[in-house]
């Protein structure tokens, strides 16, 4: 496959200087917003099964504050707002056919903080690697991914619960120990394809909920 059949999901996060989302907030709405479009795709269902038919499901995160939001905002898409964060998805897009107000976008400068503790978690859990340092940019794209593959190995009714509870997930960080023991459990597992920040093969996030384990090969 060459670059100009491969696809990308575009994610942008809403970062204004004054008032920057939550870290866990913004990956928990960027997963959210992937869960979204996998449900109920409408009028972007062609390019949802294109890119997915690609078998790589490629998402890049990209910020925006002010008049770039709001350029954003106006071009097709979803936001999903989550407590402190906003994160828009848009349909999919060819590699190198990046509509220009999301490619002048930047990637960089995604490096966000919690500055309190997240309430508790409720299942599907994303858990993140506690061995990797990612920006949060990268981390919001990883959870997408763990959001995904969770949505991938989940059947009609618990897809249906899923809906009902909003597509809401909780992402968290593992300790080691728990991260090492849940990635070789059978559960939905992340491994990145190396593009980016880290090497290619990193298991990056794991996800749990009691309907996943057994869904996948144990590693």
């Amino acid at each position: 496959m060459n670059d100009s059949e491969l696809m990308v999901l575009p994610l942008v996060v809403r970062i204004e200087r004054a008032t920057p989302p939550e870290r866990t907030d913004a990956m928990e709405a960027a997963a959210t917003a992937v869960l979204s479009l996998l449900d109920d795709p409408g009028e972007w269902a062609a390019e949802l099964h294109a890119w997915q038919s690609t078998g790589k499901i490629r998402k890049v995160v990209r910020r925006a504050r002010g008049a770039e939001w709001r350029r954003a905002v106006a071009l097709p898409g979803r936001t999903v707002e989550h407590r402190t964060a906003q994160v828009r998805v848009h349909p999919p897009v060819p590699l190198d056919a990046w509509p220009r107000d999301l490619a002048r976008l930047q990637v960089s400068g995604t490096e966000l903080t919690d500055t309190r503790e997240p309430g508790p978690a409720d299942a599907p859990i994303l858990w993140e690697n506690p061995a990797l340092e990612m920006s949060a940019g990268k981390a919001m794209a990883q959870a997408g991914h763990a959001a995904q593959l969770a949505w991938w190995a989940s059947g009609e009714a618990e897809r249906a619960a899923w809906r009902e509870r909003g597509l809401a997930v909780s992402v968290r960080r593992a300790t080691p120990e728990a991260f090492e023991a849940m990635s070789a459990s059978g559960l939905p597992v992340v491994r990145d394809a190396g593009f980016t920040e880290i090497a290619p093969g990193s298991c990056t996030f794991v996800a749990d909920a009691p309907w996943l384990l057994g869904r996948v090969a144990r590693s």
